[in-house]
């Protein structure tokens, strides 16, 4: 039979000798990690020293990585600062969007508040209603503006006496049967009312144009004072009205004043009240009825 490629290590001297020298190598690691390790038992100061330079020894490089390690953190927290930042200012501009959009809401709500309190204010009042009742028809297809009231005589409605919602002036009642009356509308092209500006003296005649409108006509001309969103309320004159009542309110600014938006909507309104005259004597004299409403 062939001899075999390899050769076990008793048949080579130089194997043998290495063999034996990792023996010896070992053995002598293993006694001298014993004696160590027997005086760090019995005198502990005894390789402090040692420690000590081998600390010394190997502390420029663990300054080095430690260092590498503390400088590559902030860079990686820079990077990822500088990266997040533009999210977060994309995050900041749409809160502040949202803010803009809340205070214009805050605001509105605010001038809301304002008017509806102005009117509340206006609409005090001690005069008892003669009647209440609701407002069963009105006119919807003429340039005539007229609404049908569900009271009349029987219940101490008489021709002339203002019409009112609990927000201001609906009209007053022009003809009046035993149980229901018509009531001539602000909106009416036959209709005049005297107003005044709800915070000064500014006077004006509000007229209506049959279609939906009114339009107030300053009686001292000249310079505008009208701006959008001036209220308007009755001024007392003619004696019909009660003065400070809600009337409209402007919407559009003309060379001789404002068109203007009623503040009550009749077809919106619920239940109304039949007022009485405020001037009872506006219904005596030869005067026409617009005569009479104008007060002249």
């Amino acid at each position: 039979m062939a001899p075999t490629g390899q050769r076990r290590s008793s048949y080579s001297r130089r194997a043998q000798y290495s063999l034996f020298t990792g023996y010896i190598a070992a053995g002598a690691g293993a006694l001298v990690g014993a004696i160590l390790l027997g005086l760090s038992l019995w005198q502990p100061q005894f390789l402090s020293g040692l420690r000590g330079e081998a600390n010394d020894a190997v502390a420029p490089a663990t300054r080095t990585v430690a260092t590498g390690r503390t400088e590559s953190k902030s860079l990686y927290e820079s990077v990822r600062g500088y990266l997040r930042a533009g999210s977060q200012n994309a995050a900041l501009k749409r809160e502040m969007e949202i803010a803009r959009i809340r205070l214009k809401e805050a605001a509105a709500v605010e001038q809301e508040n304002r008017r509806l309190k102005s009117l509340l204010s206006l609409e005090d009042t001690d005069t008892a209603p003669v009647a209440t009742a609701r407002l069963i028809g009105a006119t919807s297809a003429s340039t005539r503006r007229f609404a049908y009231l569900g009271a009349g005589a029987a219940d101490g409605v008489r021709v002339g006496m203002p019409v009112r919602s609990p927000r201001g002036v609906v009209g007053r009642i022009l003809e009046v049967g035993d149980r229901s009356s018509r009531v001539l509308l602000l909106t009416d092209s036959e209709s005049v009312l005297p107003v005044r500006r709800a915070q000064d003296e500014v006077v004006a005649f509000a007229e209506g144009r049959g279609d939906g409108l009114i339009r107030i006509r300053l009686i001292n001309l000249g310079i505008n004072p009208i701006k959008k969103g001036d209220l308007f309320v009755t001024s007392g004159a003619g004696g019909y009205y009660q003065p400070g009542i809600a009337v409209a309110i402007a919407t559009e600014i003309t060379d001789d004043g404002a068109l203007a938006r009623i503040v009550t909507d009749p077809a919106a309104a619920d239940f109304v009240s039949v007022l009485p005259i405020f001037e009872p004597a506006a219904l005596r004299g030869s005067r026409t009825p617009i005569e009479r409403e104008l007060g002249e």
